[in-house]
């Protein structure tokens, strides 16, 4: 199971951390991975973080302004987002990967992924 929480509401130029907890006691056999879905729109991809943190990989358009990370000891995986703008806004859903090499490079693939959160809302004003 996963649950992501640190959503809200913030003005143009902020930030905001999200957070993934998962459960149980395989956390470090998944790829995890932050996705979006803004309203009316498809979920994309947006960053993924190998099994043991060496390795990430980022969307364009958050490349600089997101990071994520991961701590295998507590099971969570999160997501720094700095210098937010109003095309930010989105429910925000990590997700599960256990299938994939991360050499494969489909980080990116949402039907890779096994597992999701409920999804966390950010909403960006201006």
């Amino acid at each position: 199971q996963l649950v992501e929480s640190g959503g809200g509401s913030v003005q143009a130029g902020g930030s905001l951390r999200l957070s993934c907890a998962a459960s149980g006691d395989t956390f470090n056999t998944f790829i995890m991975g932050w996705f979006r879905q803004p309203p009316g729109k498809e979920r994309t991809f947006l960053a993924a973080i190998s099994r043991g943190g060496i390795f990430t990989v980022y969307a364009d358009d958050v490349k600089g302004r997101f990071t994520i990370s991961r701590d295998n000891d507590k099971n969570t995986v999160d997501l720094q987002m700095n210098n937010l703008t109003p095309g930010d806004t989105a429910v925000y859903y990590c997700a599960a990967n256990r299938r994939s090499s991360w050499s494969t490079n489909r980080q990116d693939k949402l039907d890779d992924y096994d597992y999701w959160g409920q999804g966390t809302q950010v909403t960006v004003s201006s």
